[in-house]
């Protein structure tokens, strides 16, 4: 595959999570674990029926041969996702989105140190630029949010970063069965946090067919596009053309739901579009224009 195949596929990747936004905008009374766990049981339907077709194998096996490097990969899903929905309830949306930039700052020290991916000046100015951009979009600064919920946006931007770094893990050829087991971590972890909070995973049928159809569609199709575009494309590289999620979400939602758009969102989302489009286009040469 080249790097312009991978770079392709992971930016479909951030398209089609960008309208998850939109979807949960259409869910009224599941809470975010509730949701944590009815879209995660999409996903690893999806999944099983996805690696059985493509090794013929059952997804049991498959999940035992990607071995520890898979179990460390899928429990980055579960701290990027639960992370992401802890923070969302703790501090603001606009500290949460801004937390979640440092997604490729944290591949890129990670991919470094562990995979020896060497990171150009022209990525580190690329993701200075995107947080940059974001920052502009959300109003700038992390004030006004709890710490404990701007600890868990962090966390959540390292669970990616380290799902992405162990994508890169070059022995492992197929990592979607970390990401089943990804799923199905995600799927406990909604349940016990539906049960500490008191409340039910059995929420109306219309917000569990919205939530399971979002994690069947969007996010097991974001993740498999996503998998599949980074065995070409290195960690720091893959997250930051990934923000395109952040730029589009808005558009959706402005599009279908009539929200505004201020000035701050497109002036902000223009800096992370080139953000994005210098760091594929720096990448590929680097690649060899591959």
């Amino acid at each position: 595959m080249t790097y312009a195949t991978g770079a392709g596929l992971v930016f479909l990747a951030g398209l089609v999570w960008s309208v998850q936004g939109l979807l949960i905008r259409l869910i009224h009374d599941a809470g975010p674990w509730e949701i944590l766990f009815w879209r995660s049981a999409g996903m690893v339907m999806v999944l099983l029926v996805w690696i059985l077709l493509a090794s013929g194998r059952r997804a049991g096996a498959e999940v035992r041969a990607v071995g520890w490097p898979g179990l460390i990969g899928g429990l980055g899903l579960v701290v990027a996702f639960s992370g992401a929905i802890y923070s969302f309830q703790t501090t603001s949306v606009a500290n949460a989105v801004l937390l979640f930039t440092a997604s490729p700052f944290f591949a890129a020290l990670l991919g470094r140190v562990l995979l020896g991916e060497a990171v150009s000046a022209l990525t580190w100015f690329a993701i200075g630029l995107a947080i940059l951009g974001v920052s502009v979009m959300v109003g700038g600064g992390i004030a006004g949010g709890t710490l404990i919920g701007n600890v868990a946006a962090l966390l959540s931007a390292l669970g990616f970063a380290v799902f992405s770094v162990v994508l890169r893990w070059r022995h492992l050829a197929n990592m979607l069965p970390a990401i089943l087991l990804g799923g199905l971590l995600a799927m406990a972890a909604g349940a016990i946090g539906s049960g500490l909070t008191g409340q039910t995973l059995l929420v109306p049928a219309l917000d569990i067919a919205i939530a399971f159809g979002m994690g069947a569609v969007t996010l097991a199709g974001g993740l498999i596009l996503y998998t599949i575009g980074s065995r070409a494309v290195p960690a720091a590289q893959a997250t930051l053309i990934s923000l395109v999620e952040v730029l589009l979400a808005p558009v959706w939602a402005w599009a279908f739901l009539d929200e505004v758009t201020t000035t701050g969102t497109l002036i902000g989302g223009s800096v992370l579009l080139a953000a994005v489009i210098l760091n594929a286009y720096g990448g590929r040469r680097a690649m060899g224009a591959g």
